[in-house]
């Protein structure tokens, strides 16, 4: 069962007209500054959560968790996305550590419940742990979710920390737009 919680913002009227007379660059670094302040909140509760959940061996999927950012702006004024995600290189498997795979994965498909079958693709008999075999059954792995849970559990914080980020910075953005 999912963790809920409820919170209210207040107050985005007012964000929206202040920041509004800030010059587009301002804005968009101050906003900037806050998602990454609050995405990284969440990120260190993933991090934390690997490590919770025993599946730290190489350290690369923690080390692969990371922030990135897009933005649009035709007008001066767009909007801005956060993203916080996982995997690289060295960590292609972050989905099936959060999702699971095969006979344990919930989403959708034809394996869902079934455990994996590994064919091989010329028809000829597949060499593994020193014997021929033909198929291969793989029975999947338990999902271990630690960026829904990390989201879940410091959704709060996170939010608090970009509203502590915005008190700090605009009223230094302001005194800088002043001179």
């Amino acid at each position: 069962m999912a963790n809920t919680s409820t919170v209210e913002v207040t107050g985005l009227k007012e964000l929206d007209a202040l920041l509004k007379t800030l010059p587009a660059r301002i804005e968009g670094n101050v906003m900037r500054g806050g998602m990454r302040a609050s995405l990284k909140v969440i990120g260190d509760v993933a991090k934390t959560t690997l490590a919770a959940n025993g599946t730290i061996h190489t350290g690369n999927l923690q080390k692969s968790i990371r922030i990135g950012f897009k933005r649009k702006s035709e007008t001066g004024f767009g909007w801005m996305r956060g993203r916080l995600s996982a995997g690289n290189k060295d960590a292609w498997y972050a989905h099936f550590i959060e999702f699971g795979t095969a006979s344990f994965y919930t989403g959708h498909g034809k394996t869902v419940g079934k455990p994996y079958e590994i064919r091989p693709k010329n028809h000829k008999s597949l060499f593994f742990a020193g014997l021929m075999r033909e198929v291969i059954v793989h029975p999947g792995i338990h999902p271990k979710p630690f960026m829904r849970p990390a989201f879940d559990q410091a959704s709060g914080k996170a939010i608090e920390t970009f509203a502590d980020y915005l008190r700090v910075r605009l009223p230094k953005e302001l005194a800088k737009a002043a001179r």
